[in-house]
């Protein structure tokens, strides 16, 4: 993955440098050629390659988020509050 990417900057690296020695060509077109033919298709192909590996990154980190969430059970239903009676007692007031 890396050669062609090192191949293709060094394509549109001499095209740019022929472009800025060529008797019509100037040294803005040979970087606005270097910029739009060279630093801005790779930018966008890389960050689309790069998504899966940044998806499966985001994924482990929210399982490890959620594991490290996850309180340790105090009671037997699972929840951290004090036991309580479900239904007050009849007569007394608490």
């Amino acid at each position: 993955m890396h050669l062609l990417i090192i191949a293709w900057l060094y394509v549109v690296l001499m095209m740019a440098i022929s472009e800025a020695t060529s008797t019509q060509g100037t040294v803005l077109g040979a970087v606005f050629t270097f910029l739009l033919y060279g630093v801005l298709p790779l930018s966008i192909v890389l960050y689309l390659m790069g998504t899966p590996a940044r998806r499966a990154k985001r994924h482990a980190r929210s399982e490890a988020d959620q594991k490290a969430s996850a309180a340790p059970m105090d009671t037997p239903d699972g929840s951290s509050q004090t036991a309580r009676d479900a239904v007050p007692p009849e007569g007394k007031e608490p």
